[in-house]
């Protein structure tokens, strides 16, 4: 098992990326802690988790505070010894379907904040455990409108350009302590119900099917289709183990080549 004993902390573990993740992890020997606001969506993930064998917690905290999550931490560490790997899925809240020249500057600014905060509460955090500990790892999902925008986007690509600096600037400040902490990209997982109504949107907005949109964005990709939630939570599995340990500052390319790097 890749991740035998370590203990992995998902925000926005009730979400159907972070669920995905949880599963991959605990299947791998991790024990996962699910983090979130709403207590009762944790906890149906976790009960899953256990029900196939896995170990899992959960814990209502808001990631936007950041003395809710520093306690938090410290709880985990005096429980289970460590935080081994930290791992933020918070949602962005992003709108989309409009050009930023007509929409309100609160909505195309509420996903960049939200990123920016999320990550820098919960990645400095994790931080400062993890350099007591000489050890660690740091992830975050970040998506290919960071680096090729498309109309319509809103501010969803400034925010995952945002996530991608945090990380780079927590690799620099960290890594001489033994912590890693890796980006990963995804072009979106048509598994997801959250990216199931973007493309609907999107496909309305283009007069064309559902399907069809799908079939389009695949075949800009080399593997023509989209990266599914369990390969997402694979690569994730692979960069937080330590058969990664010598990568850091680094955004894994799971976009099943709709970019080349």
């Amino acid at each position: 098992m890749l991740l035998h004993n370590k203990n992995a902390v998902i925000y926005g573990g009730g979400g159907a990326v972070g669920g995905a993740v949880a599963r991959t992890f605990a299947a791998e020997g991790a024990r996962v802690i699910l983090v979130g606001r709403t207590l009762a969506t944790l906890e149906k993930k976790a009960e899953e988790i256990r029900a196939a064998g896995g170990k899992a917690e959960t814990a209502q905290v808001d990631a936007y505070d950041a003395q809710a999550v520093e306690t938090h931490l410290n709880e985990v560490v005096q429980k289970w010894g460590s935080v081994d790997i930290s791992f933020n899925l918070i949602a962005l809240d992003d709108i989309q379907g409009a050009s930023i020249l007509d929409m309100p500057r609160d909505q195309f600014l509420m996903p960049v904040m939200n990123a920016v905060n999320t990550h820098y509460v919960t990645g400095t955090a994790a931080g400062r455990v993890m350099i007591k500990q000489k050890s660690g790892v740091i992830l975050a999902l970040t998506a290919n409108a960071a680096r090729r925008p498309s109309a319509n986007l809103g501010g969803f690509g400034i925010a995952c350009a945002a996530i991608k600096g945090i990380c780079r600037q927590l690799a620099v400040e960290l890594g001489s302590s033994g912590v890693r902490v890796v980006c990963l990209r995804s072009s979106g997982s048509p598994d997801a119900p959250g990216l199931d109504e973007v493309l609907t949107m999107h496909a309305e907005m283009q007069g064309i099917s559902r399907e069809e949109l799908e079939v389009n964005f695949a075949a800009s990709t080399l593997l023509k289709r989209l990266p599914r939630l369990a390969e997402v939570a694979n690569a994730a599995v692979l960069m937080a183990s330590d058969k990664a340990s010598a990568i850091t500052a680094a955004v894994t390319n799971v976009t099943c080549g709709e970019l080349m790097d």
